[in-house]
């Protein structure tokens, strides 16, 4: 069965008046996806703080939430940082709540998401049936990249290609937790999908990416790889979601190579899989006609770490999970 995918229309885009580059790619945004005028969302949000504290962040939420109707389903955050509020993903503090209690140890197991792996026509309305506004981060220190991004975005709705899902097992053994996940090799000819299990710690040469999860701190090689638009990809590690971090890859690497949404950590989670997004469930909810944002939520069973980038609304198998039900 198709999804019933999130629509423009049921989309908040809040834009942070503070940051030019906000203000301009959240206006493009709302041209190239025909977002109601109605659903944007200003904010004030001086100097770019990593991370928010507490009362800022309570603050911010309560100014978004105010300017939202009951048919805004999910919410787009227009800016690179702020990307955590303490511990947390401002993306999980915003649609699950802020769980502090997380953050005296880190480790420990996160809250369980009511979404995960969430099926069903009514979860296509997150809010109405569950009271969660699905949100996801569309970075902003390049109008270029963010233009460029949502381009990527707005494609993947046009056509399918033949691609390829790549699933790499390394050496980095402690970040292999979600290897026993991967889905088996083989074709999935109705979707044109090819699934590829590797033993490597880097992908070289792939031209025809719709999916590529790994463990590395550090992802070799991006530069040699073709991302198909709607791609997504994501690498099990400490810090991939320390958006400016330094100590391991940015998640943010991922949309620079051609990628058009990821996820990462913002603070140590030790490599339990369920703060990951889950290989099997994430590719078959995408291949469902998820869009990003539906699929990568769908995916992660505790995300309280987690923050989620990229352009929200790509559903490249959104037209084909149509047409396949209505043959049916």
């Amino acid at each position: 069965m198709a999804s019933a995918a999130i629509l423009p229309a049921q989309l908040a885009v809040v834009i942070n008046d503070d940051d030019p580059n906000s203000v301009e790619l959240g206006e493009y945004y709302r041209q190239q996806r025909g977002i109601p005028a109605g659903n944007m969302v200003h904010v004030r949000i001086p100097g770019k703080p990593r991370k928010l504290g507490a009362a800022q962040f309570r603050q911010l939420k309560e100014d978004i939430d105010a300017r939202l109707g009951p048919e805004i389903q999910a919410v787009l955050m227009v800016w690179t940082a702020p990307y955590a509020v303490e511990c947390n993903g401002i993306t999980a503090a915003y649609t699950l709540g802020l769980d502090s209690a997380l953050c005296a140890k880190t480790c420990q197991p996160g809250k369980p998401s009511a979404y995960f792996n969430a099926a069903g026509p009514a979860m296509a309305r997150p809010f109405s049936a569950l009271g969660l506004r699905l949100a996801m981060l569309l970075p902003a220190d390049s109008v270029e990249q963010g233009k460029a991004l949502i381009g990527r975005g707005v494609a993947s709705g046009f056509r399918v290609p033949a691609a390829g899902a790549y699933y790499l097992e390394t050496s980095e053994a402690q970040r292999n937790s979600r290897v026993p996940f991967y889905p088996r090799a083989g074709v999935l000819a109705q979707r044109k999908l090819t699934i590829h299990r590797q033993k490597a710690d880097a992908l070289e040469g792939a031209r025809d990416i719709m999916l590529y999860q790994t463990g590395m701190a550090k992802v070799d090689k991006l530069d040699t790889l073709a991302f198909l638009p709607g791609a997504l990809a994501d690498h099990l590690t400490s810090f991939g979601g320390d958006l400016y971090g330094a100590t391991q890859m940015s998640s943010l690497r991922w949309l620079e190579a051609g990628a058009t949404a990821s996820y990462g950590t913002v603070s140590e989670p030790c490599n339990y899989w369920q703060k990951f997004p889950h290989p099997t469930v994430l590719l078959r909810h995408y291949l469902n006609g998820d869009t990003a944002l539906e699929a990568y939520w769908k995916s992660v069973s505790w995300p309280a770490q987690g923050v989620f980038i990229g352009e929200p609304l790509a559903a490249p198998y959104r037209q084909l999970s149509v047409a396949t039900e209505r043959r049916n």
